[in-house]
């Protein structure tokens, strides 16, 4: 009797810890483009992906009319198996932007940089490492999100008068 309440206890402790542990969440990482492109799109905002032969693929997208790519970086020599994405926008028509407020970003923000491409525009990138297991889907919406404010609050600074 005793034998059968102490079985009986420990199917109950052993079922309720099983319902205890969270479920995992489901990691996310840059081999698969699809998998971002869909998270982009739960965002609401537009997403197309490109892929070329002998390069990496992207994806083109929009915010706030905010022109934005999302870059599968640290791929594979097949250009595959990305482990890495960059968030990278840019403004051709602030070429007049000094250095030094470029500088003066840099120092005051965190997450992303700013910089002058070749052709002298203002551009703003940001890395998300993906590498190994992977993000939980949840923080790769929020990196989606950090960038939007980024996005916007480096559009008022480069056309701040």
């Amino acid at each position: 009797m005793i034998n059968n309440i102490f079985r009986a206890a420990l199917t109950l402790a052993v079922a309720t810890a099983i319902a205890a542990v969270p479920a995992h969440a489901e990691l996310v990482n840059a081999k698969n483009p699809q998998t971002i492109k869909a998270i982009v799109e739960s965002q609401g905002w537009p997403a197309t992906l490109i892929t070329k032969a002998d390069e990496s693929p992207y994806i083109e997208s929009s915010r706030n009319d905010l022109k934005f790519l999302v870059l599968f970086m640290n791929c594979d020599d097949d250009k595959k198996n990305c482990k890495t994405l960059q968030f990278y926008m840019g403004f051709s028509d602030a070429k007049d932007l000094s250095l030094e407020k470029l500088n003066k970003w840099n120092k005051d923000k965190r997450f992303a940089r700013a910089y002058k491409d070749d052709q002298g525009d203002p551009v703003l990138e940001m890395d998300v490492d993906l590498d190994f297991a992977g993000l939980p889907r949840e923080n790769v919406g929020e990196s989606f999100n950090t960038w939007a404010a980024l996005m916007d609050s480096y559009r008022d600074y480069v056309f701040e008068k």
